[in-house]
């Protein structure tokens, strides 16, 4: 995952997360709140009740290689907030439920078959 679509701002965060509405799916609260002429960013939140810094970063991880692999919309801030429940699940279980979720909030870019 590009830098330039990492939110790092703490800032950004807190506004984020007072003003919008969550989208609970499964192991994942999400929150996306539309912005003005930017590349898409996703900000990751793993809580200390995870588990140890070991484990909240190979998530972490994992979330950054599962967003990897799509085509985004542009404009929006997206933050991924991690349920306990993840520990119990496998990375293609995650990637299943996580691009699910991407999928209803019609955030993916859809794909054009020039085939036909």
């Amino acid at each position: 995952m590009k830098k330039i679509n990492i939110i790092k701002e703490n800032e950004i965060y807190n506004k984020i997360i007072k003003t919008t509405k969550p989208f609970k799916y499964k192991d994942f609260i999400i929150y996306i709140k539309e912005k003005e002429n930017k590349p898409y960013q996703f900000g990751f939140s793993v809580s200390k009740k995870i588990g140890n810094a070991v484990t909240r970063n190979h998530i972490k991880r994992q979330l950054k290689s599962i967003i990897d692999k799509k085509d985004y919309q542009n404009h929006f801030y997206c933050i991924i907030m991690v349920r306990k429940s993840i520990l119990e699940k496998n990375y293609f279980e995650i990637e299943n439920n996580l691009l699910e979720a991407f999928f209803k909030l019609n955030l993916i870019k859809e794909i054009k078959d020039e085939t036909k």
